[in-house]
């Protein structure tokens, strides 16, 4: 893409650009700059009340700048006038520790350094609703098992077909599209790319899919479990890793169990360890534990994990192993930060590597019909404070995030967690009004 936003903007006709940050609650953040200030930002950076987001900040806080990185930049192919551009975020000449491309650009850097080179997919699940949030938009997609449904899927070939075309005009290499296991729910997959890109491109695609189906007089959620009864939103990850020029895959060994090599192996047991603890990262809200620890759903299955276990080509596990040289892990939803998910991903595993983690017992059977007879296995927290406790308490996988980023995480998740208990349910008056 170059180095020079300025000659992007005259080249590609660019009038503004979004200069735009990801907070540590995934909310987007982002100024409106003209193409004849961009210089001045892309050598300063913008600046932000970092108090007025979700950042561990103070209102006494100096200016939080925003330096845009030119590397990510993408052209709004539904508004071309704007090119959206992912920021680091810098406070008085040093990194905002706890700003989560920071902390994923550190960790790149580290595995970098130990002669790796991570690459990840991510499949992006999403509801289609009405604006009110209310109702899934299609009055037609009432199938009990509505997973690729022909009819319901041209029933939103509009807004579909929009969104992947951009993909394919911005490279992606999308290469399909389905409707998902829940009614009003959707996927859609593009190709596997080195970590910081991957979560650049699922940032933007959030936006992408947000704007499109707006556009079309809809809204899309990427809420865990929207609807009681439906299957919910997963985000699951595609994770291998290759040598330091990423053009061998170092986890591809066909001699070995399912072909993963013992790094390979190693890096999944750093998964396996950490995995509670990292559910505070991958399923960051209340709603989450919605999902993974979800009663059966209407289509029969919820396809989410609520036990730490591997297997290989088997979806009813938290990690499987579906081709050599990488694994697929089945825990985080569609609320995790694109690039806090990325992060703790590599931290899991650089630990794994190095403490040479044994992932454990390999399972192949049914979960969801056998998996009493798992003895020994955690189960994953029942809600987002037994995650954030679980968190608390690794302190190898804090240290690897960062301690300035894990604080700040954990102060203001706890905050959320509290408001979230003062709330009133409707569920406390439907069982204990006449007590």
């Amino acid at each position: 893409m170059g180095n020079d936003l300025a000659a992007f903007a005259k080249k590609n006709g660019v009038k503004y650009f979004m200069i735009s940050y990801t907070d540590l609650f995934s909310g987007q953040r982002a100024k409106l700059v003209p193409a004849q200030a961009i210089s001045d930002m892309q050598k300063d950076g913008a600046g932000f009340a970092g108090f007025a987001t979700w950042l561990d900040l103070t209102p006494a806080h100096p200016d939080m700048l925003a330096v845009p990185d030119p590397d990510s930049v993408i052209q709004l192919p539904w508004k071309p006038d704007v090119a959206w551009v992912a920021a680091n975020c810098i406070m008085d000449d040093r990194e905002v520790d706890q700003a989560p491309r920071n902390t994923l650009k550190r960790l790149i850097a580290e595995a970098a350094a130990d002669g790796m080179h991570v690459k990840t997919g991510v499949e992006a699940e999403f509801f289609l609703i009405t604006p009110d949030g209310k109702a899934i938009s299609d009055q037609y997609d009432t199938a009990s098992k509505p997973c690729y449904d022909q009819q319901a899927v041209m029933r939103r070939y509009d807004v579909i077909a929009e969104i992947c075309d951009h993909m394919l005009a911005l490279g992606w290499g999308a290469y399909q599209n389905d409707h998902e296991d829940a009614n009003g729910q959707f996927e859609m997959n593009w190709a596997f790319d080195d970590a910081l890109a991957t979560a650049d491109k699922h940032s933007f695609f959030k936006f992408m899919v947000k704007s499109i189906a707006e556009k079309h007089g809809l809204r899309a959620t990427f809420m865990p479990k929207p609807f009681q009864g439906l299957t919910g939103n997963g985000c699951h990850a595609h994770i291998s890793v290759w040598d330091k020029a990423g053009k061998t895959n170092v986890f591809a060994d066909n001699s070995m169990e399912l072909g993963l090599s013992a790094k390979g192996k190693n890096f999944l047991g750093g998964i396996m360890k950490h995995a509670s603890a990292l559910a505070a990262i991958t399923n960051p809200t209340v709603n989450s534990y919605k999902r993974i620890n979800a009663p059966r759903t209407i289509s029969g299955a919820t396809w989410a994990p609520n036990t730490v276990t591997w297997t290989g080509n088997n979806r009813t596990h938290m990690v499987r192993v579906p081709g050599p040289g990488r694994f697929e892990l089945r825990l985080p939803d569609g609320a995790a930060n694109p690039y806090l998910l990325q992060a703790v991903i590599i931290a899991a595993g650089l630990d794994g590597i190095r403490s040479k983690a044994d992932p454990g017992k390999r399972y192949d059977i049914d979960m969801y019909q056998h998996g009493h007879t798992v003895k020994g296995a955690p189960k994953l927290p029942l809600n987002l404070l037994d995650a954030l406790r679980e968190f608390d308490k690794d302190k190898s996988l804090k240290a690897a995030l960062g301690e300035e980023f894990s604080s700040a995480y954990l102060k203001l998740k706890h905050q959320e967690w509290n408001s979230y208990a003062s709330h009133f349910t409707q569920w406390e008056r439907d069982h204990t009004l006449d007590i």
